[in-house]
């Protein structure tokens, strides 16, 4: 009996010896990867909302916290002020339209946001911009709506944000799965000149960026299935410094509660997956009262974040995060 315990006690030390030695050869400070950090503005500066119990199909527009300012997601004036605010990427989300363009809204539907009814998609570019996007928008359960009637056609085409901003980075989300829109995205995106084709990434549904990849193999994509396989391999050999297939050339969302367990967390990590044309960027917790991780939306949380950070942040607080670095 004293025999075996004796050789349990050995094994254990020998493996606790060898995932020592593996945490010390990964561990952030072997690295002088240095580098700004990014930040980018999930759907530039918008209005927030209460995130509890949030759901694929939840209105947010009618569970707004009392406006701080006067700009709504996805317009052409909150995207500018979002980049005179210091963002570096900005996050806007796509459909198409009947008449083959494509419309700037996050919504599947219009109901909730706008004076229309229907489906996005089914739609035409002409009707969409009829409509008054801030029409729905309410922080005190329906009696006041403070932007009703301000914003009649200012739902933007995806044409227009690229013409406003020709030398600006983008992350564009396809909203859907459908591999037609992933090869209409790429027709329409292979028009623009080399350089400004650099600036842009896309994120979305796992057929409609597979289509975009095969399309585009240049640009950065990346749907929930490649991520889980990224994340998933890179936990099982991350540590030998192989950065596997699914992680290259993409970009890699990192919720801040599971980022301590990415080997070599956080420079070297950075370091790898820039190595292989890949960005990073830090979100808020997954799990944090919805199934769809926040950005790095408070105060304690940017003062938690390294001030030589070489990776991206993804915020919904665009403001805010302007005043902490100021």
């Amino acid at each position: 009996m004293r025999r075996a315990l004796k050789w349990v006690s050995r094994v254990l030390g020998t493996l606790f010896a060898l995932f020592a030695l593996v945490w010390i050869a990964n561990a952030s400070w072997w690295s002088s990867y240095t580098g700004q950090t990014t930040i980018l503005a999930h759907r530039g500066l918008h209005q927030t909302y209460s995130r509890e119990d949030l759901e694929r199909d939840t209105c947010t527009a009618d569970r707004i916290f009392p406006p701080e300012h006067g700009y709504l997601e996805n317009t052409l004036d909150s995207m500018a002020a979002a980049f005179d605010l210091g963002a570096d990427v900005i996050e806007f989300d796509i459909h198409p339209t009947t008449d083959g363009q494509f419309a700037v809204f996050h919504d599947w539907t219009i109901d909730c946001r706008t004076n229309g009814k229907g489906v996005t998609r089914e739609h035409t570019m002409a009707y969409l911009k009829t409509l008054d996007i801030g029409h729905g928008y309410t922080a005190d359960g329906g009696k006041t709506f403070p932007f009703r009637g301000q914003f009649v056609g200012a739902m933007p085409t995806l044409d227009e944000v690229l013409a406003r901003f020709p030398d600006k980075r983008f992350l564009i989300n396809i909203k859907s799965r459908d591999p037609q829109e992933g090869r209409m995205l790429a027709a329409r995106l292979k028009q623009l000149p080399d350089a400004q084709q650099a600036l842009l990434m896309s994120y979305g549904g796992d057929e409609s960026e597979d289509a975009l990849a095969r399309e585009m193999p240049h640009m950065r994509t990346m749907g929930r299935k490649r991520l889980l396989r990224c994340m998933r391999n890179y936990l099982a050999y991350g540590w030998t410094g192989i950065v596997p297939e699914a992680c290259r050339n993409t970009l890699v969302l990192v919720p801040e509660n599971y980022a301590a367990l990415l080997w070599g967390w956080p420079n070297r990590f950075v370091e790898r997956m820039h190595s292989v044309g890949t960005e990073v960027y830090l979100r808020g917790p997954h799990g944090a009262g919805s199934q769809y991780p926040p950005g790095i939306d408070t105060l304690a949380q940017m003062q938690a974040v390294p001030k030589d950070f070489p990776g991206g942040i993804w915020t919904d607080r665009i403001d805010l995060l302007a005043r902490h670095r100021r």
